[in-house]
């Protein structure tokens, strides 16, 4: 089974005066490119959440978000009391006949007025976010896993038209093969000249091997059997099919270059198109 490294996932929790939100998106990338935001309070266990979600996650570029939302009557600015009696008396000095209400609203203006007290970590609190985090989690592993089925069916259609192309290949061989040696006999024919039968003989044959593709063959149904396999093991493993394309192209690309026959050579073009879309659809697996 494969995982796609592209995926989301959401999760949220409503608290008695907060309201937590995480999302989890993913695109792919050759390694984990992880990118997190969250409140400042909570950074001391960012470590920790980064170890985590690269375990569950693996591979990818990954943007996490935390949102806490203040939902009820809760807030870390405190009036500093000495700092605005103070900042009044002084004001009562200066204009003693002032109303109390606007030497009020003045100071609440002045430097210090307002304290902000360092919020500590709630465990409690903590504990219900790690739980939304999980959730998002499995949600962003659920899209993967959905996009992953898919991605296999695409490859499996890909690999079936690539083999049905080179099986159409190997029809039109002895076609080629007869081309050939037409062309050949006739340029033989065309120098006016008296040629050794047996010797001739030796010189096609030989040159028929080197334009035989019987071992590109067996070699590309390897690769399109291996990398089914490797589709269907238990390890996502986008690297290795990877690789494996890469030798199905190679492969490939030795029948083209082999074919000396236009039809031949159109199936070729097809398959290298087919590879093509494989080649696209792996970089995005795990």
């Amino acid at each position: 089974m494969i995982l796609s490294m592209t995926g989301f996932g959401k999760a949220t929790k409503q608290l008695p005066n907060k309201k937590i939100n995480v999302e989890i998106k993913s695109l792919n990338s050759k390694g984990l490119d992880l990118n997190m935001r969250m409140p400042s309070i909570y950074r001391e266990m960012e470590l920790g959440l980064r170890n985590e979600i690269s375990q569950k996650l693996e591979r990818g570029k990954v943007d996490f978000s935390l949102y806490i939302e203040i939902t009820g009557e809760e807030t870390s600015s405190k009036i500093n009391a000495p700092i605005i009696k103070g900042y009044i008396n002084q004001m009562k000095e200066i204009l003693p006949e002032a109303d109390v209400t606007e030497l009020m609203k003045m100071a609440v203006r002045m430097p210090d007025a307002l304290k902000i007290e360092r919020e500590e970590i709630d465990e409690k609190e903590w504990s219900d976010i790690k739980l939304v985090i999980n959730d998002a989690l499995e949600n962003i592993v659920t899209f993967r896993k959905d996009e992953g089925s898919s991605l296999e069916k695409e490859f499996q259609l890909r690999i079936a038209n690539i083999r049905s192309y080179m099986d159409q290949a190997l029809i039109l061989d002895p076609e080629r093969v007869k081309n050939i040696k037409e062309r050949l006999q006739i340029a033989i024919d065309e120098l006016k000249v008296n040629v050794d039968e047996n010797r001739f003989e030796q010189e096609l044959i030989y040159y028929l091997e080197k334009l035989d593709i019987t071992e590109e063959k067996v070699r590309l149904n390897n690769h399109l059997d291996y990398f089914l396999e490797t589709l269907n093991g238990n390890e996502a493993n986008g690297r290795k099919l990877g690789f494996i394309t890469q030798e199905m192209g190679r492969e490939i690309n030795t029948m083209g270059s082999k074919s000396n026959h236009a039809e031949m050579q159109k199936l070729v073009v097809m398959m290298k198109d087919e590879l093509e879309k494989i080649k696209e659809q792996v970089l995005n697996v795990l």
